[in-house]
């Protein structure tokens, strides 16, 4: 008995139609997804790098204190696995906040936000990682950097923030830009506490379609997408920051 098929074009029609806008489609969805997971890797960016510069400061620190805490901070969140940093973050912050709440008298249930408990989890692993490129960036800078700095009259903080940073930012840029190509990727892990983000959005198309391959492919195509455009802004960055060394050579 012959079967007919319907010719490949009409196949990719109707695969393409499912990335519509319009009623049945997922466009917007996934859409939406994607402005998620970029949001949620920006967001990280205020909270991990500061964070990442202030545990370099504190491993270079001559306290044992400081030393200590950097060390432990850096230890743990670069030997954790990210999942499950993100999921101590979300429910322990929960258990935490519920027996405190209950300490006091108050019976309801406490839920924390889960783009919150991600930005938390994803900040500190940032952190923790974007400090080694910290430490890396200030064993390059020449020795006796502040004593100049001193001897022009600037303070320490002035020196620091007027004339260090913006070398060990130059200097570290190459390293933070592979750190945050992993933070975008990290954020797919979202999914797990019910953030929906691009990954979310994707297994849920998939569940409904039965279109695996062509849903995961949009979703690889979305993720290269970020990863294009991040290296286009780093690189930019990374003229501008060193156009003067340009102008020195020429």
């Amino acid at each position: 008995m012959d079967r007919t098929y319907p010719p490949k074009g009409f196949v990719m029609l109707d695969q393409l139609s499912l990335l519509s806008f319009a009623s049945g489609g997922w466009g917007q969805a996934l859409l939406a997804g994607a402005l998620v997971t970029v949001s949620l890797a920006l967001a990280c960016l205020p909270i991990g790098l500061p964070l990442g510069l202030v545990v370099a400061l504190a491993a270079r620190s001559r306290k044992r204190l400081p030393r200590a805490w950097a060390t432990t901070f850096s230890t743990v969140f670069r030997g954790l696995p990210e999942l499950l940093t993100l999921l101590i973050i979300y429910y322990g912050c929960q258990i935490a906040a519920q027996k405190i709440l209950a300490a006091m008298g108050y019976q309801g249930e406490f839920l924390i936000n889960t783009f919150l408990a991600a930005m938390i989890a994803f900040s500190l692993v940032f952190a923790a990682f974007s400090s080694e490129i910290w430490l890396a960036a200030f064993k390059t800078l020449p020795k006796g950097q502040l004593e100049a700095c001193s001897a022009l009259g600037l303070s320490k903080r002035t020196g620091f923030f007027k004339v260090l940073l913006p070398q060990l930012t130059r200097i570290a840029l190459p390293g933070l830009s592979n750190n945050w190509l992993s933070l975008l990727k990290d954020t797919s892990l979202v999914s797990t506490i019910s953030l929906v983000d691009l990954m979310r959005q994707t297994n849920l198309a998939v569940s409904v379609t039965k279109e695996p391959m062509f849903f995961y492919g949009v979703a690889c195509l979305g993720y290269l997408l970020f990863a294009a455009v991040s290296g286009r802004v780093f690189a930019f960055i990374e003229r501008r920051s060193n156009r003067h060394l340009q102008g020195a050579r020429a």
